[in-house]
């Protein structure tokens, strides 16, 4: 049987929704072997799923473990989702300036592994912070405080959990619709009554065509739809590290200087603005332009700070108390020049090597070593001026400024 469906797949024929439960549910329980699924993974890479397929897919990722409901609490609650990135610490931003905004958000979020950080990760670099809240803790910060960041329960879609780390180490995690399964089970679980996206476009993310991603945001948009859930989606470019920091406590206090004020016209922060307005605008159901106005309001008179600091005392984390390492090492110009590339890929490369992400997931992260970029993309440098400064424990890698920089 199990055979028969592999072979069904790799010609190119569509699967029924008693087939896929099969073979997915067969190998969450252990009675499908990994060669097996990894051929199946393999099939589904090369020949696709169709939209019924795929509907089905993330029906039996959402049914394998807890459905979260948070229908008693009030307004809409929106969720945001990203494909992940270098130095993307966007989260972080926009649900306090949504939440400030007085929209509702209830967001659960997963580890890094390899040269993407993850948000749970971040979050961790401010010490005691709680990333294990329970769902009666969950509902009672978002009814007080109207809004959380917390990790993924073991019982929340576990299918999910067992075919990602196989999909990881068979090249099957660039299929779109095992990327859009995966997501969206995970946001209808967590209980979101509306979902932005951000797809992260790049040589430093997983989707690395622009022809993809819409591929991609249309497909999640149609899942959107089968599940009566609003779904809005932002390709945004991944090419260059998102922001000017890179690592674990470093982004955590540039995203504070962001809800402060202090970070403006940059492409960081320009996209967290864009998509904090149109969660505003999905949870106040209003216009993306009035939700706009709200976003920056929230922002220069740092309402949506202190809704950040609210969120962090309430997970009993200490802001005060975040370290970042007091080794440093300058990497500076070779050349006077205005800076054209700055190569997401090798940051993120240079940040694993220092220590602030995981190969592995039982691996110990160094929450405060990093990156921080003192020129951006378009900066006019002289020689030997620096443009980026490194923070770490051990000691340096070896760097090679040309495969990081390009310069004009």
């Amino acid at each position: 049987m199990i055979l028969d469906i592999i072979n069904k797949k790799r010609l190119g024929k569509e699967l029924s929704y008693q087939e896929l439960d099969t073979i997915f549910n067969g190998y969450l329980n252990g009675e499908v072997a990994d060669y097996q699924m990894s051929a199946l993974l393999m099939a589904i890479c090369i020949n696709g799923m169709s939209d019924e397929e795929t509907f089905a897919l993330t029906k039996i990722f959402i049914d394998s473990g807890d459905i979260l409901d948070f229908s008693d609490l009030p307004g809409i609650k929106v969720d945001k989702h990203s494909t992940g990135g270098i130095g993307d610490k966007t989260t972080l931003v926009i649900v306090p300036i949504v939440a400030a905004c007085g929209g509702t958000v209830v967001k659960m979020s997963g580890r890094g592994l390899g040269y993407t950080g993850g948000t749970i990760d971040k979050l961790e670099s401010i010490p005691g912070y709680r990333i294990d809240l329970t769902e009666g803790e969950i509902m009672k910060q978002v009814y007080n405080i109207g809004l959380v960041v917390t990790g993924q329960t073991a019982d929340l879609v576990p299918m999910d959990k067992v075919v990602y780390a196989l999909r990881d180490v068979s090249s099957t995690v660039s299929s779109v619709p095992l990327i859009a399964s995966s997501i969206m089970s995970k946001k209808i679980a967590c209980g979101a009554d509306k979902i932005i996206i951000d797809i992260k476009v790049g040589n430093g993310a997983l989707i690395q065509t622009k022809e993809e991603a819409k591929k991609l945001s249309e497909l999640m948009i149609r899942i959107g739809e089968f599940y009566n859930r609003e779904v809005r989606t932002v390709i945004s470019d991944m090419n260059t590290p998102l922001g000017i920091t890179v690592g674990n406590s470093l982004e955590v206090l540039e995203a504070i200087d962001v809800l402060k004020g202090r970070e403006k016209n940059n492409p960081f922060v320009d996209l967290c603005i864009e998509l904090a307005s149109e969660m505003v605008s999905m949870s106040l159901e209003i216009p993306v332009k009035e939700a706009k106005e709200k976003v920056l309001q929230v922002i220069e008179d740092r309402s949506a700070y202190h809704k950040f600091e609210e969120m962090v005392a309430s997970q009993k984390g200490h802001l005060d108390k975040i370290k970042v390492s007091d080794k440093t090492y300058f990497i500076r110009s070779p050349q006077a020049g205005v800076i054209k590339r700055i190569n997401a890929l090798a940051i993120g490369k240079l940040v694993f090597q220092l220590g602030a992400s995981k190969e592995e997931m039982d691996d110990k992260i160094d929450f405060t070593v990093g990156v921080k970029l003192n020129k951006l993309v378009g900066d006019s440098v002289k020689k030997g001026e620096v443009i980026a400064t490194i923070f770490y424990k051990k000691k340096v890698p070896e760097i090679k400024i040309e495969n990081i920089y390009t310069f004009e």
